[in-house]
This record gives C-alpha cells, sequence and structure tokens, in this order.
C-alpha cells in the first residue's frame, strides 16, 4: 500500500508489519523519515514536520537523512549518484512530480521524478511493494535529455538504492562472505565508525561476498529483536557500503560496479537503469527476517518457485572428462533405479573436451563419444522416467577450439596486452551483439536437438582482461556483459519454456536476487563434504531459501577439499536439507549402497514440500561440533533435520525445542507413529537418540 499526504510530498509505504516513508521538502530536499515497524500516514506527517539538526561546524545537516544522497552541495557522505560531462561534475535536481501505480500482480509502485538541468539529466527514483510483502524494493533510472548538444554524460556511479537507519545506541552489521569451497559463512560483529565496504570487481557476484547484509543494535536473536536487511539483484561486480555517521545514523548504499571502473555513457536519449536493491525491516529477530525473504523470492523472484525440484544425479565425480554413451547409460540406469528424476551429463559431452585444456565454445557433441549425437541417451533417460540435462559455460572459450580460432577478437582483452588464461579459459565479451546471437543460435540448436530439459549453467574464472577494442567507452563492459547474459537466459527460456537453469560459478560465485529471477536454483558451493555443508547451508539461508539451494550426496572420502569420511546416512541428512542430488560414483557403489540411496531419496520425496516451501527455523547453529538442526514448518507439517558432529565425552544430546508448532495441537511422528503435543515439543523438546560422531536424523511430524 502507497499512501500520499503532506500536499503531494510525502508518502507512506506499508506492508504487513512495516512502513517506509519520505517526503520532498520545499527546498527539494528528499529526506528519509521511517523505515521500521508499521505507523500510520498521520505519523509519517508528524515526523516530516520535525526540522533537520542544526547547522554545525564541518558537518552537513543533509549527511545521514536524505534518501538518496548525489555528488556536490553542502554533503559528505558517499554518494550514490556521481555524474561527469565535459565541463562539470556533479548534480544539482529539482523535484518535478510523482507517480504511483498498482497491479494485483506486483504490487504497488512509486515514482519520483527528479531533473538537473545542467546536465539534462533526469533521474527517476523507484520504489515497490509486492502483494503481501515487507520487502521494498528500490532501483534508479537515469536518462539524458535531448537538448540539441551532442556530448554526452558519464555515469561514474548510479546506485540503486541508500538505506537510512534510524537512531540506535549502537549497531552490529552481519555479512556472508567465504572464499571458493567455503561460500556464504556468517560473520556477525560491531559495526564501528566509518566504513565498511562490501563487493566483488571480478565481473561477477563473487565467492567472497553476498550482495546481502544485516544489521540490528546488537541485541537481536534467532527469534527476537529488530533487524534490517537489503539484498542487491546484480550478477556482476558490485559494491555496497555501510556507513556508521559521526551523528549514531546508520547508511547502506549499494548497485552496480565498482569504484574505478566507470558504469555507462550516456549519449543523448540514452537511459541507465540501476538493478534492484531489496531490502526489508523484520522484528521478530534473524529468523523471521530469513523466512520473508524466503517467502518473497518463491513468490516474486524465482520463476515458477512454488513449483517443486526435482531430485538430481551429475555424472562429474564418476566420469570427469572422460564421457562415453555407454557409461552414460549406465549411470542412467542405476540414477533412475533409485528414484532420481533429473540426469545431468556435467563437463567433457562436446568438442575436444579431453582436458579442461580444449573444447570450450564448441557446444556440439563429440562425435567419437557420442556418434548419433545426444539423442539416444536423451530418449534413453526419458525413457526411464527422467528428465535430460547437460553442463555448459557459454561465456568462456578456450583458445583451443574452433570458436576461438574462427572470433579471437571475441574474449575480452586489452590491445597490446597479454591475455590472461585462468583454467586455459578466456571471457567472451557477451556485451557485444555478434556473441550473443551466436550463443543464442548454438544454444538453441543444442536445446532442439537431444531434446534437453535442464542446463547447468557455469562461469568458471573472473574478469582480469575487461577490455573491449574498438568501443568508445569500453568501460560499460562491467555492466553490459551481464545485461547480456541476462538478455541470453530470458530469450533462452522464452524459446523454451519447460526449460530450467542452474547457476553455477565454480560453485557459488554466482548466487544473487538477480541470476535468481531468471533460474531455478543455484550451486551452492563445489564443496559437498557434509559437515562443511552445514556451515554453508547456515549462511546460505539468511537470505535464500531451500527451494533455490542444489545440495548433492558425493562419494567418501569427500574428493574436493578433506577427504573426511561419512556415512551415506549423514551425507543424506546434509543434502536433503536443500534441493537433493546426488554426484558420486554410482558405478563404484555397491548394490547396498544404492539400495540406501534409494530408501533416503524416497525419504525425501515425502517431505520435498515441506523442506522446499516451508518456513526454516534454525534451532541449533552448527557451531563447536555439537548438535545443530533445521526446522521447516509448512500447514500441517513439521520436518526437523537433525546433525551430530561429534559427542564430547559421552555428553547426552539436549533435546530440540521446536517453533512455529500450534501449543495446543498434537503431532504424530509420520514414521513411528509416536504422538506429542505441541507444547512439550516446544517447552521440552525433541528428543533426537543421536549419538556418536556423524550422526544424523530426519524426522517428519504430521498435526492430527
Amino acid at each position: 500500500m502507497i499512501e500520499t499526504g503532506g500536499s503531494g510530498r510525502l508518502w507512506l509505504l506499508s506492508g504487513p508489519h512495516s512502513s517506509y516513508a519520505l517526503h520532498v521538502t520545499e527546498r527539494d530536499e528528499l529526506l528519509h523519515l521511517h523505515w521500521g515497524r508499521r505507523i500510520a500516514l498521520a505519523d509519517a506527517e508528524a515526523l516530516a514536520a520535525d526540522p533537520l539538526p542544526a547547522e554545525r561546524p564541518f558537518e552537513s545537516a543533509l549527511d545521514g537523512h536524505e534518501e538518496y544522497p548525489v555528488e556536490g552541495g553542502p554533503r559528505f557522505v558517499r554518494p550514490a549518484l556521481s555524474v561527469r560531462s565535459r565541463e562539470v561534475r556533479g548534480t544539482e535536481w529539482c523535484f518535478e512530480e510523482y507517480e504511483t501505480a498498482a497491479d494485483p500482480a506486483t504490487g504497488h509502485e512509486l515514482r519520483l521524478h527528479f531533473h538537473d538541468s545542467l546536465h539534462h539529466l533526469d533521474l527517476t527514483l523507484h520504489y515497490r511493494m509486492r502483494p503481501g510483502c515487507d520487502v521494498v524494493e528500490r532501483w534508479t533510472t537515469a536518462t539524458h535529455v535531448p537538448n540539441g548538444h551532442r556530448a554526452p554524460l558519464e555515469l561514474l556511479r548510479a546506485d540503486a538504492a541508500t538505506w537510512t537507519l534510524p537512531h540506535r545506541d549502537g549497531w552490529r552489521m552481519s555479512q556472508l562472505h567465504g572464499r571458493w569451497g567455503a561460500e556464504s559463512r556468517l560473520l556477525r560483529g560491531p559495526l564501528t565508525p566509518g566504513e565498511r565496504v562490501i563487493g566483488s570487481r571480478r565481473g561477477h557476484t563473487g565467492h567472497q561476498h553476498l550482495p546481502w547484509f544485516a544489521l540490528d543494535a546488537g541485541d537481536a536473536g534467532e527469534e527476537h529483536g529488530e533487524v534490517w536487511t537489503g539484498a542487491l539483484a546484480w550478477s556482476g561486480s558490485w559494491r555496497i557500503a555501510v556507513a556508521a555517521l559521526p551523528d549514531g545514523r546508520v547508511q547502506a548504499t549499494g548497485g552496480a560496479g565498482h569504484d574505478d571502473a566507470g558504469l555507462v555513457r550516456l549519449d543523448p536519449g540514452a537511459s541507465y537503469t540501476s538493478p534492484v536493491f531489496a531490502a526489508l525491516w523484520s522484528g521478530g529477530g534473524f529468523g523471521a527476517a530469513s523466512r520473508a525473504w524466503h517467502a518473497y523470492q518463491r513468490d516474486h523472484v524465482v520463476p515458477g518457485g512454488r513449483q517443486p525440484r526435482p531430485v538430481l544425479y551429475n555424472s562429474w565425480e564418476a566420469t570427469g572428462f572422460d564421457v562415453g554413451e555407454a557409461q552414460q547409460r549406465e549411470l542412467a540406469r542405476r540414477a533412475a533405479a533409485m528414484g532420481v528424476e533429473l540426469f545431468v551429463v556435467d563437463d567433457g559431452w562436446f568438442g575436444d573436451r579431453v582436458s579442461d585444456r580444449a573444447g570450450l565454445g564448441d557446444w556440439t557433441p563429440n562425435p567419437d563419444r557420442f556418434p548419433n549425437g545426444l539423442k539416444p541417451l536423451s530418449d534413453e533417460v526419458h525413457a526411464l522416467g527422467m528428465q535430460f540435462g547437460l553442463w555448459v559455460e557459454p561465456e568462456m572459450v578456450n583458445p583451443d577450439s574452433d570458436l576461438y580460432r574462427a572470433h579471437p577478437d571475441w574474449v575480452q582483452h586489452h590491445p597490446g596486452r597479454r591475455s590472461t588464461e585462468y583454467r586455459h579459459q578466456l571471457v567472451l565479451n557477451l556485451a557485444r551483439t555478434d556473441v550473443r546471437e551466436h550463443l543464442a543460435e548454438r544454444l538453441d540448436a543444442l536445446l532442439h536437438s537431444a531434446p534437453v530439459d535442464y542446463l547447468k549453467w557455469d562461469f568458471n574464472r573472473c574478469f582480469t582482461d575487461p577490455g573491449w577494442p574498438g568501443e568508445r567507452y569500453p568501460e560499460r563492459l562491467w555492466t553490459a556483459h551481464v545485461e547480456g547474459l541476462y538478455e541470453l537466459v530470458d530469450r533462452l527460456r522464452a524459446a523454451h519454456p519447460g526449460l530450467a537453469v542452474e547457476s553455477c560459478s565454480g560453485g557459488g560465485g554466482r548466487v544473487d536476487l538477480g541470476i535468481l529471477a531468471r533460474t531455478d536454483q543455484v550451486w551452492t558451493s563445489d564443496n559437498t563434504d557434509p559437515l562443511d555443508r552445514l556451515h554453508i547451508q547456515h549462511g546460505f539461508s539468511q537470505l535464500h531459501p531451500a527451494r533455490v539451494m542444489a545440495a548433492w550426496v558425493t562419494d567418501s572420502p569427500s574428493p574436493m577439499l578433506n577427504h573426511r569420511r561419512s556415512s551415506l546416512r549423514f551425507r543424506f541428512v546434509s543434502a536433503m536439507a536443500g534441493v537433493l542430488g546426488v554426484g558420486g560414483d554410482l558405478l563404484d557403489w555397491s548394490a547396498e549402497e544404492r539400495a540406501e540411496a534409494a530408501s533416503w531419496v524416497a525419504l525425501y520425496k515425502t517431505i520435498r514440500p515441506v523442506v522446499q516451501q516451508g518456513d526454516l527455523y534454525r534451532l541449533r547453529p552448527p557451531d563447536g561440533g555439537g548438535l545443530s538442526a533445521v526446522q521447516y514448518v509448512h500447514g500441517a507439517d513439521t520436518v526437523v533435520l537433525a546433525w551430530l558432529p561429534a559427542q564430547a565425552f559421552g555428553a547426552p544430546v539436549p533435546p530440540l525445542r521446536l517453533r512455529g508448532l500450534d501449543r495446543d495441537a498434537a503431532y504424530r511422528d509420520v514414521t513411528t507413529g509416536v504422538v506429542q503435543r505441541g507444547a512439550v515439543l516446544a517447552e521440552r523438546g525433541l528428543r533426537t537418540t543421536l549419538a556418536g560422531d556423524l550422526d544424523a536424523a530426519v524426522f517428519h511430524l504430521r498435526r492430527l
């Protein structure tokens, strides 16, 4: 809901539990009023009546109060907008008008229009609230208005939004950090005076930081306290700067690009639209904030977010690059017998791809390995009752490939400089129309040929040579490549409505709301060790739902990083916290192991609606080696996944106090038939009987 007051210069956006208020003063200053617990329009008007603080030496009365600070004028905070022409830099705007729009599907939108007459720049600030949701979506559109002159404008930065938080005695910041194989680790600590900047300079979202933050006054817990949290919907280089200002206020500013990259050059008549920066306030702690984020993504971001994701099998660990039709057929038969629903052939099926040194870019089946193409294998997979999927990496090319030999100019490179090869590959420039056209044609033919139901879309190296010879403003490659990626995926999905896509980037290197608006799930990490995954999945769940979190059961000892040995039980229960997959070498699994795996797959299918669509409660985090557990509640069903990494000194394992239950109802264990009261499960807790090292269990309760 959007209400207008203050003689048409004040706006109040309200969701089920929260409100967001702002107004434009008579001097065309756009000021922030409120973001937090729901208030009335009269309350917002009372806040607008308060004057700004008095001027003080060396300080600005606007700093910490402006809704979208720009470069120039009496401001010293980090600007969200930085504009440069040949003569002048900075912005001086005037307010022109506002618009509101309502749509039953997309929600309510507010558009505020400003104009800078010197730059001939129109700036529109967009605000949108989805139905039944507390998430505020914000983005910015900048347009260079034709004025009879041909001189372009350079947008050095045009951030999506600046978020202003209220006064508190102290602030604590939560962020998700990591590296390859150790993504999405939660860090929570005091926000000290100054700025904390997180981001990526790599051309993709990055393994090092997820574009997300959470702020609280230091007193919030998992299920209590106020939390302010935001997430950027962008899959390229990005930056979020969180500033603790001298007066005790906090502002978070974020958008596409990094500081010295430049953004875009606007000729007269051209426009730039930033990515969305979404944020929400929760009065129910970090858990309620996560549940609000999860529902928002399932309902308004992820395509078909309320549809279940299938159990998949991926052939990488079984075959590596040594892919062949006969062996893939046998893997498919074994996977189908286990109850798998989607069979994915990983790297090695195309071109001269016998190692990572050749073949990328040549997206046709290797004739020696698939003499009749992929259709015979695809037909058999479908006959076994499974969907068929392929691994691709369309944005990359090996120098040893037919594509590179034909079009060496299609890769990102700086003239006169050596090209950097990571994994023996280079990055294609998707900002170029001819590159996108070629990839669209090649991938469309591939999807028709087999047919193919699913693409695992990988991106295995960062930008290192972001040059674009012949382009007059090569800096725009940083954003135009990502926009080209979005266009390509959107185009393929429109032409193939049944196609599902998984976003992968060496694991979790491209996970954000922007790519999730175009894909069905993401590959969380290349690290499939089930104990490490508990920590990765705990951080991932702060923002993203189980419905998009791909998790595999692979071989033991864990082949990727630490060679830890664990049981099939522990591996399956760890992976059942998301979208279950199997990635082990089924040709090496015994009949007993395959039979046990089939029983776990069957169990997962019974709890899948609860895990993928339910409200998540993090009962005990995976800290210190003791018991950890998560709970999902969906309708009358509750599922608890519990893990015990180690039992120290034979200490008894504590019961799990469940949340989100009807205290006055009774709940039956679907497996054992034991009935317990909701209040007992909430107060005394659920006894798990876990013991020893690397033990795990699944509990499925149903309200009577």
